[in-house]
């Protein structure tokens, strides 16, 4: 069961970074935080703290930053990138 999910989250990873590219991909682990205080909020009836609500905040900024696409008005589609590993 462990060698299933350990090639499968390989996969789904190596297919993102072929997609998205490296640096998106990175953003990833500002989502963890967030997400174990939802959850633990969601789930087990932990409470939200004012500093977890900055911090989201924070991240999402952050997020915003390092994207550009929101505060350069433009938005562009992630497509696959063809012809091998090239770049």
């Amino acid at each position: 069961m462990a060698l299933l999910s350990t090639s499968l989250a390989y996969g789904l990873y190596f297919a993102i970074l072929r997609r998205a590219g490296a640096a998106n991909l990175m953003l990833v682990t500002l989502m963890i935080p967030p997400f174990a205080i939802g959850l633990g909020v969601l789930l087990l009836g932990e409470g939200l703290t004012a500093n977890a609500g900055i911090g989201f905040v924070v991240i999402g900024l952050g997020f915003v930053v390092t994207d550009g696409r929101l505060l350069s008005g433009r938005h562009r589609v992630l497509r696959p990138r063809r012809g091998g590993n090239n770049g």
